[in-house]
């Protein structure tokens, strides 16, 4: 069980944190914040997709083709948890090597969205507060790492919920 939970939660936290920092790396413009969000649920659901494989394999080859609920969701979780951690650990090390360069990009790149909706005044300079807000909480790593791990891990855990009520119980037919 372990194997295939470290096999699949990497993939697919890699998958999904390389393609975070692609778009990172290939954004631009007042919308990307908006467009790298989507582009990111999206990349993050087509990944972790593998949870989903991971639990059928499980269940395939190890279990005869008959999976419980309960195992199947400990599978789930196990992936999505790994996808979560190397999810951190890639977006950590991406910082460190940007020299922490992103919450100021995409800070800015929010007021500018801001300005461009037509947002003025006191209301610009709440969201301008609330962005060096963010920049100082961002700065420390207690507040950083979880909120990192909660970007990806309950989208995991919603896949290995669906998918374990999906698989349980059930015999497979080979594809």
């Amino acid at each position: 069980m372990q194997r295939i939970i470290l096999i699949y939660g990497a993939g697919a936290g890699l998958a999904v944190i390389l393609s975070v920092i692609l778009g990172v790396l290939l954004s631009g413009g007042e919308d990307a914040p908006r467009l790298q969000e989507w582009l990111g649920y999206l990349v993050m659901l087509i990944a972790l997709s593998l949870v989903f494989v991971g639990i059928r394999r499980y269940r395939d080859e190890h279990l005869g083709g008959v999976i419980r609920f309960g195992t199947a969701i400990l599978v789930g979780l196990g992936i999505a948890a790994v996808a979560g951690v190397i999810y951190v650990v890639v977006w950590e090390i991406y910082l460190a090597m940007t020299d922490y360069a992103f919450i100021n990009e995409y800070t800015r790149a929010v007021i500018a969205e801001q300005q461009a909706q037509g947002v003025t005044g006191t209301e610009l300079q709440a969201v301008s507060e609330q962005m060096q807000t963010l920049k100082a909480q961002y700065a420390n790593p207690l507040f950083r790492l979880p909120m990192t791990f909660l970007e990806i891990f309950p989208v995991g855990a919603l896949i290995a919920l669906i998918s374990a009520a999906i698989l349980r119980g059930r015999t497979s037919a080979k594809i």
